[in-house]
């Protein structure tokens, strides 16, 4: 392993890297895919995406799940939408914009030309997406509909009412399977990575365990794909499954896989708020329904009066107030950031005063119940089952929470960590995130088109 860090950022402008770097990789011939094999640790998005590309390319694929089922995933929990720059609404959308927006988004901190690749294949990745049968919303005439999100002023989130990544994910997995089926992907499910194999300084394995009979196995190949997940429950609560333990990147880490960017987590702005003592994680609300619905706390410290009491000219609407470019949409860690400060303020609601406002009588008034209850539905649904409220008929309660980290496992920019070998995907890698979750799937463009750098 090096000590000096490679990124391997190709030469030239950003715009023609992509296009440059992939015809300046050697190339593996069909028959020479079927010598070599490939462990994907993980079957969300990235790693179902992943092994499904590798076994249709020719590889031999062994593809690792901690659950029962590839389709427990917690990339179900990806609601809102997925986003590309096809400017279907030909309001000013481009590859350039849905780049520095997702720049921006990641505070900067994101590595410019992953990102730019990101964008670029974003439109390929929801023809993809289509081709897999994930049912996007569409228009009247059959075009695939767009709506609005945090953090951009143009329509470019595609989107299944409020489950979206639950739909990606079917179709990832759907994909994966058909590979299974065929004998190119071998799905081993109910095992935990316990350890990295690298054999004289390469990832040549994975030993885990099998959490049904507690047998401990060790299987070999010439690469490894980690696509794990990341660590948000290092923090109590967030909005992560209990089983999204972050064990296979650790362990990675502790054989010698350096860490970018630990400190860099998402605060999601839409979460159900803390309802007692003994639960377990958080609910997530849709980043989506700040499309219609209008954040806002009273005006008066300590009003604890109805919302629907409250009257309109003694309501602080705050986004709309101190962005009004953005308003409500304003990008999720503002959201979050003017919630906790309004709450400081001893604005916030709820008992326990860690909670704003949410509203969509207005939009209600606007579009219908029917429309409302179409784009959302199933959300409000959660949320009724959840806190016993009906949404429709009064505000939602939301607070800020831990959600998606955007710290993970250095990598380069042909994903490869700083272990020759190991490839790191989708979150559990550090490099592509901003406000734009475009889908793992999207991160691993290198090995879906068939340039893997085998070492």
């Amino acid at each position: 392993m090096a000590n000096k860090l490679d990124s391997k950022i190709p030469s030239g402008p950003i715009e023609s890297m992509w296009t440059k770097t992939k015809f300046d990789y050697k190339l593996v011939n069909p028959a020479n895919k079927r010598k070599h094999s490939v462990i994907v640790v993980g079957t969300g998005l990235a790693g179902a995406s992943a092994a499904a590309s590798l076994g249709e390319l020719g590889y031999k694929v062994k593809a690792f799940c901690v659950h029962e089922s590839p389709r427990r995933a917690h990339s179900v929990a990806a609601q809102g939408g997925i986003n590309a720059a096809k400017n279907y609404q030909n309001d000013g959308d481009s590859t350039y914009r849905l780049f520095y927006d997702t720049v921006k988004g990641g505070d900067f901190r994101a590595r410019e030309a992953n990102v730019y690749r990101l964008a670029e294949v974003s439109a390929n990745i929801i023809d993809q997406m289509v081709a897999q049968g994930v049912p996007f919303a569409r228009e009247y005439g059959g075009t695939l509909a767009n709506r609005s999100f945090g953090g951009a002023q143009v329509s470019r989130t595609f989107y299944a009412r409020g489950q979206t990544g639950q739909q990606l994910l079917l179709g990832a997995y759907s994909e994966m399977m058909r590979q299974v089926d065929v004998g190119n992907v071998e799905l081993r499910s109910r095992r935990e990575m316990l350890d990295l194999v690298v054999i004289d300084g390469k990832a040549r394995g994975i030993i885990v365990r099998n959490l049904l009979t507690g047998e401990i196995e060790s299987h070999e190949a010439d690469a490894v794909v980690i696509a794990s997940g990341g660590y948000s429950n290092v923090f109590f609560l967030s909005t992560n499954a209990m089983n999204c333990a972050v064990t296979a990147a650790w362990k990675a880490h502790k054989r010698g896989a350096y860490f970018a960017n630990p400190c860099y987590t998402q605060i999601h702005p839409t979460c159900i708020p803390v309802h007692g003592e003994n639960q377990s994680k958080l609910t997530l609300m849709s980043e989506s329904l700040r499309n219609d619905g209008r954040v806002w706390v009273p005006k008066a410290v300590g009003d604890k009066r109805h919302p629907n009491e409250i009257p309109e000219n003694e309501r602080d609407y705050y986004l709309e107030r101190v962005y009004p470019s953005f308003g409500n949409l304003a990008p999720r860690d503002v959201a979050s950031r003017q919630a906790k400060y309004r709450c400081d303020e001893g604005r916030g609601v709820n008992e326990s005063g860690k909670a704003v406002y949410l509203d969509f009588a207005d939009a209600i008034k606007r579009l219908g119940e029917d429309k409302i209850s179409e784009r959302y539905g199933n959300l409000f649904e959660m949320y009724d089952k959840i806190t016993g409220q009906n949404p429709y008929k009064q505000p939602m309660m939301i607070y800020p929470a831990p959600h998606y980290t955007m710290g993970g496992l250095w990598v380069d920019y042909n994903l490869e960590s700083t272990i020759p070998g190991l490839f790191v995907a989708g979150e559990a890698n550090f490099s592509d995130h901003g406000a734009n979750r475009l889908g793992a799937s999207a991160l691993m463009q290198g090995l879906a088109d068939g340039y893997f750098v085998l070492p």
